[in-house]
């Protein structure tokens, strides 16, 4: 009785030792205060801490737990693995694991397991926390948008090519109403149906009750060898910028919160410029602003400092900058002593206003050699009419006489109006309803 008394008084000690390291892992760094100020945000979330044992989850929020059905004491402590199931694929939990391990974020698609066994495909935006005075990642941010709409993968082991079908709603997948749907024909010699990996497989010899079929690859006959049919989901470009906005909101909070204790907590090795490089424009967003064949930046105005967060080569080319000394700064880099403060006061009351402004501005390269810039900056609307960007056309206009400024007919302003129009067609396209700012 001693014995069982002694043991369960080292159990209740080590888990209030443990529940004390959760709680001290998020009040020192920020103040006792964080937890109320975390639970206004509705985003589904979790914070981590890496250097605990296990990596364990020290904050969840509601929207975490209503979205996976557990309980916030059955989440805190634990490694966020238990999400994890026999078809989350392994691929994408290295590609996390990697990230962790360089300290850098990430965003994944990831198949996911509900409390009750559900799966559900989410948006994942790993974001890691810096400590200024300690040097090193602290904490790690993990942000998840469900998705809805999923797509069927069949690769060819042949040719490596990928067909797509879509699929309405993809819990369905799991097998759970497609199971059902083909039970009633069991007496069927050959009845198909898919699980969670989608990967297509017989039952035969099924004499009504199907858990005792036998199962058998229907890729066996010769036309379908080598091709593998996977279950995939693709987060659409409005629920991308969704989580971005949220992890934004959520480092800004841990940073405001981190100056009440005086130990300043970034969300990067330097803010802007690492929030930046979280890539907050989509790929195929990229893809087409890639297309434009006009000197011109992408400015985020919902980030700290409006950092630049695309330049385009010829950008690149006419500042002798590249792109990774550009990402996360604010244009004024390219001003200098001779630059001209009116042009500059008349730029920010432009933006302050969200109107379009055009002026001839002396700006500096790199090497430090100057050049005349006939600059336009005009801000950049989503599908809700809401500013998601601001865009500054840049045109080198130093040894341009005044008569001679047209080309094939367009004079500088129309093909600077050009790019904009240009621009805003990609990101409206492209970027969707997008989050509400």
């Amino acid at each position: 009785m001693g014995c069982e008394l002694l043991v369960e008084g080292s159990r209740m000690s080590t888990e209030s030792s443990s529940s004390k390291l959760l709680e001290e892992s998020l009040n020192k760094p920020y103040s006792n205060s964080i937890r109320e100020a975390l639970d206004q945000y509705e985003y589904n979330f979790v914070i981590t801490d890496p250097y605990l044992l296990d990596h364990p989850i020290v904050y969840a929020s509601e929207g975490f737990l209503k979205m996976t059905g557990y309980s916030r004491g059955e989440v805190l402590g634990r490694n966020s693995r238990f999400l994890q199931g026999p078809e989350t694929d392994r691929r994408t939990v290295l590609e996390i694991r990697e990230a962790i391990r360089q300290e850098k974020s990430c965003q994944v698609s990831i198949l996911n397991y509900r409390k009750d066994g559900t799966t559900f495909w989410n948006f994942f935006h790993l974001a890691p926390m810096f400590s200024k005075e300690e040097g090193r990642v602290i904490h790690f941010l993990g942000l998840q948008i469900p998705i809805s709409q999923c797509s069927r993968v069949c690769r060819s082991a042949a040719t490596n090519k990928f067909s797509c079908s879509t699929d309405r709603n993809c819990p369905t997948c799991v097998g759970k109403d497609l199971f059902n749907q083909h039970a009633s024909s069991a007496n069927s010699s050959s009845n198909l149906i898919y699980f969670g990996s989608c990967r297509r497989e017989f039952f035969r010899d099924c004499p009504g009750d199907m858990g005792h079929c036998g199962v058998y690859n229907s890729f066996a006959d010769d036309s379908n060898k080598g091709i593998e049919e996977k279950h995939t989901c693709e987060a659409k470009e409005s629920d991308k910028q969704k989580a971005l906005t949220g992890v934004t909101d959520i480092l800004s909070e841990l940073a405001h919160l981190s100056m009440l204790t005086r130990k300043t907590v970034l969300n990067g090795r330097c803010e802007s410029a690492d929030l930046a490089r979280l890539t907050p424009i989509s790929s195929s967003l990229s893809i087409a602003l890639s297309r434009i064949q006009q000197s011109f930046v992408l400015a985020e105005p919902h980030l700290h400092d409006m950092p630049i967060v695309y330049a385009s080569n010829l950008f690149l080319q006419l500042t002798g900058y590249s792109r990774d000394e550009v990402l996360g700064k604010n244009c004024r880099f390219l001003q200098g002593q001779d630059t001209n403060q009116a042009d500059i006061t008349k730029i920010r009351q432009s933006i302050e206003v969200e109107q379009s402004c055009t002026v001839h501005i002396l700006n500096y390269r790199k090497d430090g050699s100057p050049f005349w810039n006939h600059l336009h900056t005009a801000p950049v609307r989503n599908a809700s009419g809401k500013v998601a960007f601001y865009v500054g056309v840049q045109l080198d206009v130093t040894d341009i006489e005044e008569e001679k400024k047209t080309d094939n007919g367009m004079t500088l302003n129309m093909k600077q109006l050009g790019a904009v129009g240009a621009v805003r067609v990609a990101v409206r396209s492209l970027l969707g309803v997008g989050p509400s700012r």
